[in-house]
């Protein structure tokens, strides 16, 4: 699986890297995709990967939060 955002597909770009003499060499820069646990429309969980925009979005990711078990 690519680390790729299931949401806006916002993925690796890649371009040069330009040192103080100018000189090029391509490099890659990587997009902040978290993975997180997130409610379907048929409402099972799966966990996919979500960029940090997607997730700062209100309404765009149903992001299930961990169930914390107490024990009585």
């Amino acid at each position: 699986m690519s680390r790729v955002c299931a949401y806006c597909h916002k993925g690796q770009q890649s371009g040069n890297k330009v040192s103080h003499s100018n000189r090029k060499y391509r490099r890659t820069w990587g997009k902040n995709v978290q993975k997180v646990k997130v409610l379907n429309d048929n409402g099972s969980i799966e966990s996919k990967y979500v960029c940090t925009r997607c997730l700062r979005t209100e309404g765009k990711v149903k992001r299930v939060v961990a169930e914390i078990k107490v024990s009585e």
